[in-house]
């Protein structure tokens, strides 16, 4: 019986390093996400981590392309594809809403306030948004969440 031996402390930092910082990245990336896309989309678009994995493994470690990865690869592309052609478009209504968001100056945030945030800069405030009815194509986040 044979014993695998530790690698060297070095390889075991640098393999500690990437992996805390590969993971603080996702998780980043991940709660971005959640604010931006919303939940359903978010978890749909993380949920292709595993193809990345599997094409890396073929291209580096020479792993077999079989029909089964082959078919969970393509309904995995449909879906996201499906998510990032969809057009939601119709007249909604936004209710009064104060909050505190980062956010630019565009149709739903119409307020004005001093020159300390320069035009079309990102900026966070408390502020408020009056009652609002319009039709303009949009994904559920923060400012549409309202019933279909």
């Amino acid at each position: 019986m044979t014993h695998a031996t530790w690698p060297g402390s070095s390889t075991v930092a640098g393999a500690m390093l990437l992996g805390f910082a590969s993971y603080g990245a996702s998780l980043t990336l991940f709660v971005i996400g959640l604010r931006h896309l919303g939940a359903a989309r978010t978890g749909a678009y993380f949920s292709v981590a595993p193809f990345f994995g599997a094409a890396l493994a073929i291209a580096l470690l020479n792993e077999p392309i079989t029909p089964q990865l082959l078919s969970a690869g393509m309904l995995m592309a449909i879906g996201v594809w499906l998510h990032l052609t969809e057009k939601h478009k119709h007249e909604h209504t936004h209710e009064v809403l104060e909050h505190d968001h980062e956010h630019i100056h565009d149709k739903h945030h119409r307020h004005e306030h001093d020159s300390m945030f320069p035009p079309g800069s990102k900026h966070r405030h408390l502020h408020r948004h009056e009652l609002l009815t319009h039709a303009h194509s949009h994904f559920p986040d923060v400012h549409h969440q309202h019933r279909h």
